[in-house]
């Protein structure tokens, strides 16, 4: 598990595999001071396996534009690879705002992410 140095924000990636797909929990509130474990994650996430990387948003508490930026650097990295899902309420709101779901596959759950069948 991947956290925060700042220990107060209480971000914890937490990786496993199911289902041939990589799955990343993310907590926390992530921002320009604590997005680094997403990064790092996302990141290694590249260089392992060809499964699908599937970001689990539904502990995200708060986001800022530079979690969208470790997200969409990760979509130029991973490609089809790399899926949202279940975005928390704020998260739901922020991707809306941003229409991040116009570049990135957002899906309502963590099984819908690891069976979707994207364009190429």
């Amino acid at each position: 598990m991947l956290s925060s140095p700042n220990e107060d924000r209480a971000v914890r990636v937490t990786p496993r595999q199911e289902r041939g797909a990589l799955i990343l929990t993310v907590t926390g509130d992530l921002d320009i001071d604590s997005v680094t474990p997403l990064g790092t994650a996302l990141t290694a996430a590249r260089d392992s396996g060809t499964g699908p990387v599937v970001v689990d948003l539904s502990g995200v508490g708060f986001a800022d534009s530079t979690t969208v930026n470790v997200l969409l650097q990760a979509h130029t990295a991973l490609g089809d690879r790399l899926r949202l899902a279940a975005p928390s309420p704020f998260m739901r709101r922020l991707i809306g705002m941003i229409g991040l779901d116009s570049a990135l596959p957002v899906l309502p759950g963590v099984d819908e992410a690891i069976d979707a069948v994207l364009p190429s």
